[in-house]
């Protein structure tokens, strides 16, 4: 059954298409990973169905019962709330998605008191016993834990959760506003790159959270594994259509290039059959077979041509160093970075020329702090960090924060060199800026196109030793691999921090592991990595010595002794106190009859006596309901 659908949707800025005639149907339980180059429309569809925005032709519809959440990759979700909306901590804006749970409870506690009241009526105990169900079934008892699992799931530290919004960062803020979406859950979900702030281990848990998704969500991401893992379906931004497939990313990835190569072969085939019979009427048509000439002029004039098939456009990518540096490339000894106190620790290690390296850890250990280090930014707190002969080094930033907003697209590549305007503009086209295009500021860019401007001016810096942030955070599948391909072939050297398990895997020669602040080298690839991190910790277990795992042994069993024991405990207090309720029960039933017949007698006095006995019984029967519900979330 479905829940959204778009009907004939068209969007266009001025006189450019983005996007025309694009149907498509939503149920529910799809988890459809929306992919296709940048500009190819991707947010404006996610925009448009979630009411953001309205499509120049078509029209979109979604069922009315249907909530729907947006994440955007752009806004800042804080910039429309309120100071004091900002001024809450990150757990009280959570909190928040649970009004109604708040209000439940407010109900139940109202209700209580009438309860307290001997004269309460059937009808309360009876709608008391109903909101309490709501209450329990809704979650009542356990959104609470749900909130922690959401936030320390999504990379929030326990300090964290008590930070105001308006302290966090940019990054931070996209979490914060990911994890309230995950917590409202909506039936349909849009997110519009979810994951370009978060760490490996962050993202592995949204991928397992997601893939549990009971509800429909349609989500933008250019990480490969993380499509491969959440999608059942894929939609494909192309040339201005949308192209639907059943199946995860690889499956896709299959029928894609299936697709391309028939079309490729359809079009062929019908150029030569219209050369065939253009050449057939040119010869015949004044002869003496002029009427099959005319008839086969006719049908080719009725002949529905396809289009000829577009080949997604990527950007031209070279890099090349201007000069050979030493062999030794970069040395680190007894190195400690960091600001007030200490990020990371590295032990002695060198870098050699052509050596790939991939720096690996959580966000906020120090990655983006030692990059700086060895650029010269940041001063070491102990050690040394040393470059070698001739190694002339260029930085690409995380979020491309050296480029200036304000100034245009060309002006950053005549900065970057002194060149002539002609050629800047010619090397800007192979990196897909064209036209008036050039002329932007770098502000109204999306962040795939500063990437690109980025990379621009990267390949103008022909350096031998490349620092490289999260190069792909930004770019576009195909960007990412035709990157993969330029760096592998790249004859200096790089030092790059990435979450991306592909684009690790493909180009790293060593991996340097961040491990509880310090850092651990790596020979080989990602796939290396993960080898030889299980070989070592099997290796561990072989070989600790006998009395150690003597000790973990009896550890562990005098641990699931007390769990047993604290367990025996909690089912012996639980079965007490349910043949305590049973009894008080009992007992309500019991007095209640007897204030039926008391007021059937008008036995005023017997009245006022067993109404005080009821409410005390009443009391004491919430208080074990409670400590029951108590165990039984223990």
């Amino acid at each position: 059954m479905s829940i959204a659908m778009g009907e004939g949707l068209a969007i266009h800025f001025g006189a450019q298409d983005v996007f025309a005639d694009v149907s498509f149907q939503v149920a529910h339980g799809d988890h459809i990973a929306l992919v296709g180059a940048n500009g190819t429309g991707k947010t404006t569809l996610l925009r448009i169905l979630a009411g953001l925005e309205t499509p120049s032709a078509g029209r979109v519809s979604v069922s009315r019962s249907v909530r729907v959440g947006y994440l955007s990759q752009a806004t800042d979700w804080l910039a429309a709330a309120s100071d004091d909306a900002a001024q809450r901590t990150v757990y009280e804006a959570m909190d928040s998605v649970f009004a109604e749970l708040h209000a439940q409870q407010t109900r139940l506690q109202a209700l209580e008191l009438e309860l307290a009241n001997p004269q309460h009526s059937e009808r309360v105990l009876e709608r008391y016993g109903e909101l309490m169900h709501q209450f329990e079934q809704a979650g009542g008892y356990t959104y609470e834990q749900e909130i922690r699992q959401v936030l320390l799931g999504l990379g929030f530290a326990e300090a964290d959760m008590h930070k105001p919004l308006a302290l966090l960062s940019g990054g931070q803020r996209t979490r914060a506003q990911l994890a309230q979406l995950l917590l409202l859950k909506p039936d349909l979900l849009l997110l519009d790159e979810p994951i370009n702030h978060l760490d490996l281990q962050a993202t592995q848990w949204l991928e397992e959270y997601l893939k549990g998704w009971r509800a429909s969500f349609v989500v933008v991401a250019h990480d490969r594994y993380f499509l491969d893992q959440v999608a059942n379906r894929v939609w494909e931004m192309d040339s201005g259509t949308l192209e639907q497939y059943s199946g995860n990313y690889t499956r896709y990835l299959d029928l894609s290039a299936e697709r391309r190569a028939r079309k490729r072969a359809e079009y062929q085939a019908q150029q030569e059959e219209i050369a065939r019979t253009e050449d057939f009427v040119r010869r015949y048509k004044a002869g003496q077979r002029s009427r099959e000439a005319r008839g086969r002029e006719t049908r080719l004039e009725r002949m529905d041509r396809l289009e000829r098939p577009h080949d997604q456009k990527v950007m031209k990518l070279t890099l090349t160093s201007k000069a050979r540096g030493g062999n030794n490339v970069l040395t680190v000894h007894e190195l400690a970075v960091g600001y007030d106190r200490p990020l990371l620790r590295f032990p002695d290690l060198l870098l050699r020329r052509r050596e790939r390296v991939a720096l690996l850890g959580p966000n906020g250990c120090g990655k983006t702090t030692f990059l700086k280090t060895v650029l010269g930014e940041v001063s070491p707190l102990s050690g040394e960090v040393r470059l070698g002969t001739s190694v002339h080094v260029a930085y690409l930033a995380q979020g491309y924060e050296n480029l200036d907003p304000g100034s245009t697209i060309l002006n950053h590549i005549l900065a970057a060199k002194n060149t002539p305007v002609e050629q800047a503009r010619s090397l800007l086209g192979r990196f897909l800026f064209s036209g008036d295009d050039v002329f932007k500021p770098v502000g109204v860019l999306s962040g795939g196109e500063r990437g690109r401007v980025a990379l621009a001016i990267l390949a103008l810096q022909k350096a031998n030793f490349l620092l490289l942030d999260e190069p792909t955070n930004q770019l576009d599948i195909q960007s990412q691999e035709m990157l993969e391909e330029v760096l592998k072939g790249y004859d200096g050297t790089i030092l790059f921090v990435s979450h991306d398990r592909f684009f690790v895997d493909a180009l790293a020669t060593q991996v340097w592991a961040v491990d509880g602040g310090r850092v651990r080298a790596y020979s080989g690839n990602y796939t290396a990595y993960l080898q030889l991190v299980r070989q070592e910790q099997e290796s561990f277990r072989a070989t600790a010595p006998a009395k150690k795992r003597e000790n973990a042994r009896r550890q562990t069993e005098i641990e699931q002794q007390r769990a047993q024991r604290q367990q025996r405990q909690l089912e012996q207090r639980r079965t007490d106190l349910e043949a305590t309720i049973q009894k008080l029960e009992a007992r309500v039933a019991a007095i209640s009859s007897g204030l039926e017949e008391a007021s059937r007698a008008q036995r005023i006095t017997d009245l006022y006596d067993l109404g005080r006995e009821y409410a005390d019984a009443q009391e004491e029967l919430q208080v074990r309901l409670e400590e029951w519900a108590s165990l039984a979330g223990e």
